[in-house]
């Protein structure tokens, strides 16, 4: 039986849930280390070498420690078939998943600034998300009229940006109003199995 991947990270979203999402979509079932709760802990990982650069989040999979988030995502797409068939769609995923990142962490860090800036910043996330990003997937999909971003097959682009949908309408649920595409691809990639049970309640989300 296959070990299952094993995430080590602090009790909460940050740049590990992205990992989770595409595990999940993958249809990989991890498990969560003990959250890291302590200074104590998060040394001893050091001191052991589990963190190549001192730094988590860190998943243990394969027989390796991983660090990095985006090398970890790399290799959980490649091995699992979501990084596209050849160089130009695998470029094509990074330009879109890239730029989704640019959105989550913004949306990631808004509840860390100071109460002065967030309401400065939460109107930059509307604006960036509804003129900037967003325009860019719906252009996307009703060009090519293709169910998926890249080359009509799901991939770790899909993945992301609807992560990225979700996160964006928890700021502003109606955010998606001027993007008939992107309404149909939030249902669409919703209910991929994998998904689905991804986002059921008391799923590992």
């Amino acid at each position: 039986m296959a070990i299952k991947p094993k995430l080590h990270y602090f009790n909460g979203r940050g740049r590990m849930e992205t990992i989770r999402w595409l595990l999940a979509a993958a249809g990989v079932e991890f498990e969560e280390a003990e959250y890291l709760e302590t200074r104590k802990q998060y040394e001893k990982l050091i001191q052991d070498g589990s963190l190549l650069f001192q730094q988590v989040p860190m998943v243990e999979i394969d027989g390796m420690k991983m660090v990095q988030t985006r090398a970890i995502l790399n290799y959980i797409a490649g091995k699992h078939n979501l990084y596209g068939k050849d160089l130009k769609e695998r470029a094509l995923i990074d330009m879109y998943v890239e730029a989704t990142m640019d959105l989550n962490e913004m949306i990631m860090f808004l509840p860390f600034q100071p109460p002065e800036e967030k309401e400065k910043n939460f109107a930059l996330i509307i604006e960036r998300a509804t003129t900037r990003y967003f325009p860019v997937y719906e252009k996307v999909l009703k060009d090519h009229g293709q169910q998926f971003l890249v080359g009509n097959q799901f991939s770790w682009a899909d993945v992301h940006l609807l992560e990225a949908i979700l996160m964006a309408e928890e700021c502003k649920p109606d955010i998606l109003s001027p993007f008939p595409q992107l309404q149909a691809f939030k249902g669409r990639i919703s209910n991929i199995p994998t998904i689905k049970k991804f986002l059921q309640p008391g799923s590992q989300r």
